[in-house]
C-alpha cells in the first residue's frame, strides 16, 4: 500500500500530520506494543493514584498524573475527529472508555483493602474532587488548549508533563471507585463528572486549536489514508470517514450539558459559603455578648451547629435568632450546642 501523502506544515515550528498521528493513534506499525504500553501504564498509574488518594498524599497523586496515559486516547479521539478517520476514532474512543472503566475498577478493588471508609467527609483527596464547579471546567478548557497546541507545535512539546499534572484524568476515576466502595455515591458521581468535564474540555479545545492551525486542511490531502487522486481512480479505495460536522456538534452539546450541573454546583457552593459566613459572624458576635467561647461551627445537614462553651447555664439564643434574621438566614437551620465547662484542681 502506498504511503499517505501529506502537505508540509506551514512552518518549521509545527509538527507534521504523520508526527501527530504517531503520537496519539494506536495504529500500525507497532500497534500491539502501543496498546500493551498503554495498559501497563494505566494499571500502574491507577494503583499509584489509589494509594495517594487513600493515603492523602498529594505528591503521590501528582506522580500518578505524570505516569497516566489517558491523554493519548482522548487526543486520539479528537485528532481522528478532525481528520475524519473512523477506524482510529473507534480505536481511540474504545480505549478511552475501557481505560476509564479499568481505573474505576482498580480504585474499587484498592478500596476493599482499607478498613476505614474513604468518603468526601473523611478524605481531603476525595473531597476536593467530589464537587467540581465551573472553575474546574474553565481550567480544563485552558489546559486542554495547551495540550493540543503542544501536539501541533514542536517548541511546546516539553510542556506535556505539566499538562498531565494540570488536567487530572486518572485520579478522579480512582476516586469514583474508592468512594463507591465506601458508599459515598455523591462523591463518586461528582468525581465522574469531573473526569467527563476534563474529557469534554480536551475534545472541545482540541477541535478549536486544530481549526486554528488548519490541521484539517493538511489532512484533506488524504482520503481515508489515500491521496485524492488514487481514491478517485479507485486504485486505493477510501476508508470510512467520521462525519466531522456531527462530531463537532456532539462535542459542543457535551460541553453545554456538562456546564449545566457544574453551574448548579457552583451556585450551591457560593450560596453555602455566603450562608456559612453569615452564620459564623452572627454566632461569634452573639457569643462575645454572652461571654462564651465558640468551639466550632459545623455544617451539618440540613443546616449548621454552633458549639459554644462557658457560662453556668444554657445561654439565651433570642439575640442570635434576631441577628440571623437580619442576615436573611433561616434560624430553623441553625442549632446551638452548649458544652458546660468544669475546672478541677489537680492538686485536690
Amino acid at each position: 500500500m502506498a504511503e499517505p501523502v501529506y502537505p508540509p506544515p506551514p512552518s518549521d515550528a509545527l509538527n507534521t500530520i504523520e508526527h501527530m498521528r504517531d503520537a496519539v493513534f494506536f495504529d500500525e506499525p507497532g500497534r500491539v506494543q502501543r496498546v500493551r504500553r498503554f495498559w501497563i501504564l494505566l494499571v500502574l498509574s491507577s494503583a499509584i493514584a489509589a494509594s495517594g488518594v487513600i493515603g492523602d498524599s498529594t505528591a503521590t497523586v501528582i506522580g500518578a498524573m505524570i505516569v497516566a496515559p489517558m491523554m493519548l486516547p482522548i487526543q486520539g479521539t479528537m485528532l481522528a475527529t478532525v481528520l475524519g478517520e473512523r477506524v482510529n476514532f473507534g480505536r481511540s474512543f474504545f480505549t478511552m472508555v475501557a481505560g476509564a472503566v479499568a481505573a474505576i475498577a482498580i480504585g474499587y478493588l484498592v478500596g476493599l483493602l482499607v478498613v476505614v471508609p474513604q468518603t468526601a467527609a473523611t478524605n481531603p483527596q476525595i473531597g476536593e474532587r467530589a464537587t467540581p464547579d465551573l472553575m474546574s471546567l474553565f481550567g480544563a478548557l485552558a489546559t486542554g488548549a495547551v495540550a493540543s497546541i503542544a501536539l501541533v507545535r514542536k517548541d511546546i512539546s516539553d510542556t506535556l508533563p505539566g499538562v498531565a499534572i494540570a488536567i487530572s484524568l486518572v485520579p478522579p476515576l480512582v476516586v469514583v471507585g474508592v468512594a463507591a466502595e465506601s458508599g459515598d455515591y455523591a462523591a463518586s458521581i461528582g468525581s465522574l463528572l469531573l473526569f467527563v468535564a476534563n474529557v469534554a474540555a480536551i475534545l472541545g479545545t482540541g477541535v478549536v486549536v486544530m481549526a486554528f492551525y488548519r490541521v484539517q486542511r493538511w489532512g484533506s490531502f488524504t482520503v481515508g489514508g489515500a491521496t485524492p487522486a488514487k481514491a478517485a481512480t479507485g486504485t486505493t479505495p477510501p476508508l470510512a470517514t467520521v462525519n466531522r460536522r456531527r462530531s463537532h456538534i456532539t462535542i459542543a452539546v457535551l460541553l453545554v450539558l456538562i456546564a449545566i450541573p457544574l453551574t448548579i454546583s457552583t451556585y450551591r457552593t457560593v450560596t453555602v459559603t455566603m450562608a456559612s459566613s453569615d452564620v459564623d459572624a452572627a454566632a461569634r458576635s452573639w457569643a462575645d455578648e454572652h461571654d462564651l467561647e465558640v468551639i466550632d461551627i459545623a455544617n451539618e445537614s440540613p443546616g449548621y451547629v454552633v458549639r459554644v462553651t462557658g457560662g453556668d447555664a444554657m445561654p439565651d439564643v433570642a439575640s442570635l435568632r434576631k441577628a440571623l434574621e437580619e442576615d436573611d438566614v433561616d434560624p430553623s437551620t441553625v442549632a446551638v450546642e452548649w458544652v458546660p465547662t468544669t475546672r478541677v484542681n489537680v492538686a485536690g
